[in-house]
Parts: C-alpha cells; sequence; structure tokens
C-alpha cells in the first residue's frame, strides 16, 4: 500500500473528533520479497530512530521469501496514523526490493478465560494438502486457535508441527479434539500427536525403552525357540501375550519351558548381532548429547539387555534372568519377573535414584507389556505397537523409525542433523 501524505490510509479511520495528536495507533505493517541479511536490521533501525514503539514482531522465511510482520505504536498525525515512519519504511523497503503493506488495527479485546496451549505434530513419509486440511479443518471445528505453524523435516515436507490453544475450561474439548486426530492419522496413513505444551515437553530428561520389537526387530524369545525347533507354539505365545491376551508372568514363564535343554552359546551367538531398529542409534546419540538418561526395562532377557545397553550406550539395562545349568537353559526363569507392574515399578525406581521427577520421563514400547510404563511416564509412545497399546497411549508412532521420537520434543531435523555431524 503506497503512502501519499497528507491523505490518511484509505483501510485506516481518520482521528476522531476531539481525539488529541500524539495519541499511539497500532499499525501491522508486513513486508515480504527475497530474503537477504540486513532486512531486519534496517527495519527495526527506523522504527527505532523515528521514536516509534515496538508492540510484536514475527518473521519467517520460506524457500528463501522472507515474510516480516512489525507491530508498530505511533503517534496519530494530522496526515495520518504515524504517517513519516511508514513513509520512511515504504522508502527503504522499496530499495531492498521488498513489498511493504501496511494496516491500522485495533487492540485484540482481552479474552474471557484462560487458554491452553497444546502441539500437535504431524509425522509422515509425506504431509500433503489433503492431510494438511483435515488437521486443520478439525483444529477449526474444535475452536482451536492456530498459533504457529512450523515444519520441523528438512527437504521434503514429512512432518510439522502446530502450536495451537484452547479454552482452558473445557477438557472436554481437547480430548474430542485428540479422538479426532487418531481418526485422521488412520484415514491419512501418518503419526499424529497431541501433547500439552509447557516447559515439561521440550525439557523431558529420562528415556526409558521396551526391548524387543522396540529397540531391537526381532522377539528374542521367538528366535531362541526357532534355534531350538519349537518356534510356532513359542510365538503363538508371545503373540498373546503382547496383545493382552493372557497374563504376561503366565506367558512368558510356558514359552521359557519350551526352551529347556538350548545350549547357552546358542543364546551368546544370537546376541552378539542383534539387529537394531531403525532410526535407534542416531536416537541415543542425540539424548546421550543433550544429557539424557536412558534405559531399557525389557520383559525379555538380561544377557540381551546388557549386550544392547553396552553396544547403544544405555545408561541402565533391567530384564529376567535365565536360569542355566551345564551351559544348557534349564526353563526356569528366576523372580521377579519383569512384567507390566515391575516395568512400571522400575521406571518409578529409576526416576526417583536420578531425581528425575515422572513428568519429565518418556516411556516407549510396543506391546501390552509396556502399557502400565506408559501410563507411569510423563510421555508414554506406543512404537510400531498393537492397537490395545496405542488406544492407551499418550501418542503412537506407527511408521518410519525410533529417530522420530525426537520430532514429538520439538526438535528440528536440520538441528538433529547438525548436532550428529559435531558429535
Amino acid at each position: 500500500m503506497s503512502i501519499d501524505a497528507p491523505s490518511a490510509p484509505p483501510d485506516s479511520p481518520a482521528p476522531a473528533s476531539g481525539t488529541p495528536h500524539g495519541t499511539n495507533g497500532r499499525v501491522l505493517v508486513t513486508v515480504s520479497g527475497p530474503d537477504t541479511p540486513g532486512i531486519t536490521a534496517t527495519l527495526t533501525g527506523i522504527v527505532a530512530e523515528a521514536g516509534a514503539e515496538l508492540l510484536d514482531i514475527e518473521q519467517v522465511v520460506l524457500s528463501g521469501q522472507l515474510t516480516l510482520c512489525l507491530l508498530v505504536g505511533v503517534p496519530l498525525e494530522r496526515g495520518g496514523p504515524g504517517t513519516g515512519v511508514l513513509k520512511e519504511l515504504l522508502f527503504s523497503a522499496k530499495a531492498l526490493g521488498l513489498e511493504l503493506d501496511f494496516k491500522v488495527v485495533q487492540p485484540r479485546a482481552q479474552s474471557t478465560g484462560d487458554r491452553r496451549s497444546f502441539a500437535v505434530t504431524i509425522i509422515g513419509d509425506v504431509v500433503d494438502a489433503g492431510c494438511v486440511h483435515d488437521v486443520t479443518a478439525a483444529l477449526a471445528e474444535h475452536q482451536a486457535n492456530i498459533d504457529t505453524i512450523a515444519r520441523l523435516s528438512d527437504g521434503d515436507l514429512s512432518s510439522l508441527e502446530f502450536g495451537i490453544s484452547l479454552a482452558d475450561d473445557d477438557e472436554g474439548r481437547a480430548q474430542s479434539l485428540r479422538q479426532a486426530l487418531v481418526g485422521i492419522a488412520r484415514k491419512r496413513g501418518v503419526d499424529l500427536a497431541f501433547q500439552i505444551e509447557d516447559l515439561s515437553r521440550r525439557n523431558k530428561r529420562l528415556v526409558v525403552f521396551d526391548m524387543d520389537s522396540t529397540l531391537i526387530q526381532i522377539e528374542v524369545i521367538d528366535e531362541l525357540a526357532r534355534l531350538h525347533g519349537v518356534y510356532d507354539e513359542v510365538a503363538a505365545l508371545t503373540a498373546a501375550a503382547m496383545s493382552g491376551g493372557m497374563p504376561y508372568e503366565e506367558s512368558l514363564k510356558l514359552r521359557v519351558e519350551r526352551l529347556a535343554g538350548l545350549p547357552i552359546a546358542a543364546f551368546q551367538k544370537l546376541v552378539a548381532d542383534l539387529p537394531i531398529t531403525e532410526g535407534a542409534e542416531d536416537l541415543l546419540r542425540v539424548l546421550k548429547g543433550l544429557g539424557f538418561k536412558t534405559a531399557v526395562i525389557s520383559g525379555g532377557f538380561s544377557l540381551a539387555a546388557e549386550a544392547l545397553r553396552q553396544r547403544l550406550g544405555l545408561d541402565y539395562a533391567f530384564s529376567n534372568t535365565l536360569e542355566v545349568k551345564d551351559g544348557k537353559l534349564t526353563g526356569r526363569v528366576h523372580e521377579p519377573i519383569v512384567g507390566p507392574q515391575r516395568k512400571a515399578d522400575l521406571l518409578d525406581a529409576l526416576a526417583q535414584r536420578e531425581g528425575i521427577p515422572l513428568f519429565q520421563t518418556i516411556a516407549v514400547g510396543d506391546g501390552a507389556n509396556d502399557l502400565l510404563m506408559l501410563e507411569k511416564a510423563g510421555l508414554g509412545i506406543a512404537f510400531h505397537a498393537k492397537a490395545k497399546l496405542k488406544d492407551a497411549a499418550d501418542t503412537s508412532l506407527s511408521n518410519g523409525g525410533l529417530d522420530r521420537v525426537l520430532y514429538l520434543l520439538g526438535l528440528r531435523a536440520k538441528d538433529i542433523r547438525a548436532f550428529l555431524a559435531e558429535t
């Protein structure tokens, strides 16, 4: 919008009769064009030299194109609100090859109630326009205000984070929105996380993982059964336990009984080359570099868990111990068995040992055995999980590798890549 003093801008009302000159107005200045160093410094310098008040500022660069918004408090002058400073901004913007627009805005009315902030994170191989539309339509339907949108992924558009706010006194609306997002995730084949946005979300300090089908790609007990020729019956019991079809402790004892007579050497050979889950090594490198404490809390076996702890640099490993006699498994497991309740108790005890509040903890798992542990943690993540766990967890990751957990902490791919290159 051009400025031709002394005429007032067409969309800005002239000062009301009796309004003294010198009273401040609020003008939203929007500048757009190719991004180059020094633009923001030049324009804010003009505002400062004019003695105008900078009330707010936002900037975004997308594909090398800058959009800069300045909310400026200016005196209501005879030639229109802040004509002098706005003319200087216009001239400088043109000299820099930028477009400038401005609009007089009224102070926002005071909110009638507090609003609560949330983060909505979309993670997928590709996040297309249809997916973004579905999410934003759901937000509008639930009267959520979108405060920010940020891309977390680098290169392809595969992760977006929306900062939103909802009326603080309507917990039912938040739950309804969460369910709507779950439906969109299933429809679109993406992962959608809905988290309260506060300091604790970005200040987690302890992450605990299940082992089988989480940190590693196999179920160790099933592979031991394969070596021993009893795979089908053991795998069926494993599936029943992981889906919640039978108590974990009962299932484990029945499965271990079928391993009686297996040479411990065969077990040692198996754990020497455990197949690590995609993204796990990068995730652990970042967590360790940022000072997180990490642990594996597994309903599996100590020989594998300890090998994994050493290989990935985990701080702790908790799991079951198999009884061995004369170099062979006896078919018995030592008590206490690491089942659902013990997993949750170990997380609690570990957090207390490290002096970390539970709201600053994360638990990641895939089966019913992990349910209580995920509920205990500040953030429970169901990873490529069974339906029962996905329904109960705070959020789920059903696609991609474990390193996508970092998106749930608000970390950006380019920052992760730079961090890994330096460590």
